[in-house]
């Protein structure tokens, strides 16, 4: 035994610390993939119920809004669902009630591009007299196709950031309130790996800017709130086969709609950003090791040719 001492004491001080940092670093690791492991396989998702009986989602007649809305539908809630065209939000109530007779489901017809203002009190009446516990705000919009800042018009940046921010915003303005009153409730803001994943998405730039605010937003009332019954969570899925992000076929890397919301239910009251689906976040993993200037070099010759296509797409329309 004291010979093992003694060799010790003759090592070199570095190479003691080196092998220090070493072991504390394999050990971090370690305990990140544990971590890893239970939230994404075995930590069981909390009783939604408890937040309320009734769950207000916006953007509900595609994509992502749309599967959250009947997974609700499954958990027994009953539902406000928000949209700006009445025929697709008729479709999709028709859709829920019969695979779920016994849910309430009233809509709300809203353009968070137009009149909030208008739109923003017609939310405010529905909603009252349901036990609102659970928000989501799904509602967004994005570039048609990749295009640098300079060839954005006017309708469009508009658009943007009308949807992605202000209607966001005084969506969880006109619901906050009654969650305050009940002391409980969930907000869930979908974000975009568009502006938290990568360093950055050119020829996404305004886009992606929306989707920073809304990480930020949602952690500033995730902090102001969470000591008052309120969970407040951004979500950030990477590709989804939705119309938005012009993918029709689902894959490991892409899942469906349906996919991403059953994954989804499952992380609500948790952190307060996180990416749900967990093959998004392997892939999240991967491109945090690697250098930035990379990134930004591959994304920008990825979007360059969704433009290329888009222009020329354009170009036979005119044709037309």
């Amino acid at each position: 035994m004291e010979a093992f001492f003694h060799h010790l004491q003759t090592r070199p001080t570095w190479l003691l610390f080196v092998a220090g940092v070493g072991f504390l670093a394999s050990l971090r690791l370690f305990l990140a993939s544990l971590r890893w492991v239970f939230v994404n396989f075995l930590r069981p998702g909390k009783d939604l119920r408890r937040y309320g009986s009734c769950a207000v989602v916006t953007g509900s007649t595609d994509g992502i809004g749309k599967a959250f809305a009947f997974q609700l539908a499954r958990e027994g809630f009953d539902l406000v669902l928000v949209g700006r065209n009445p025929d697709k939000l008729r479709d999709v109530v028709d859709g829920i009630r019969a695979r779920h007779p016994a849910a309430r489901v009233d809509t709300v017809v809203v353009d968070l591009a137009g009149d909030l203002a208008e739109g923003i009190a017609r939310l405010e009446k529905a909603i009252k007299g349901f036990d609102v516990g659970i928000l989501v705000n799904n509602a967004g919009v994005s570039y048609p196709y990749a295009r640098f800042f300079h060839e954005l018009d006017e309708e469009l940046m508009r658009s943007l950031i009308r949807v992605n921010v202000e209607g966001v915003t005084r969506v969880t303005q006109a619901v906050l309130p009654h969650m305050l009153e009940n002391k409980k409730g969930a907000i869930v803001n979908i974000g975009s790996g568009a502006a938290i994943v990568i360093p950055s998405d050119p020829l996404y730039g305004v886009y992606a800017a929306t989707k920073a605010y809304i990480d930020q937003f949602s952690r500033c009332l995730y902090v102001e709130y969470k000591d008052k019954g309120i969970d407040v969570q951004c979500q950030v899925p990477l590709y989804v086969a939705t119309k938005m992000a012009s993918i029709r076929r689902s894959s490991f890397l892409v899942p469906s709609p349906e996919t991403y919301a059953r994954a989804a239910l499952r992380w609500i009251g948790y952190e307060p950003r996180c990416t749900p689906y967990w093959p998004h976040s392997l892939v999240w993993c991967l491109l945090s090791v690697i250098p930035e200037f990379v990134i930004d070099q591959w994304r920008l010759g990825f979007c360059m040719n969704i433009r290329k296509r888009g222009q020329l797409k354009d170009a036979q329309k005119k044709l037309q």
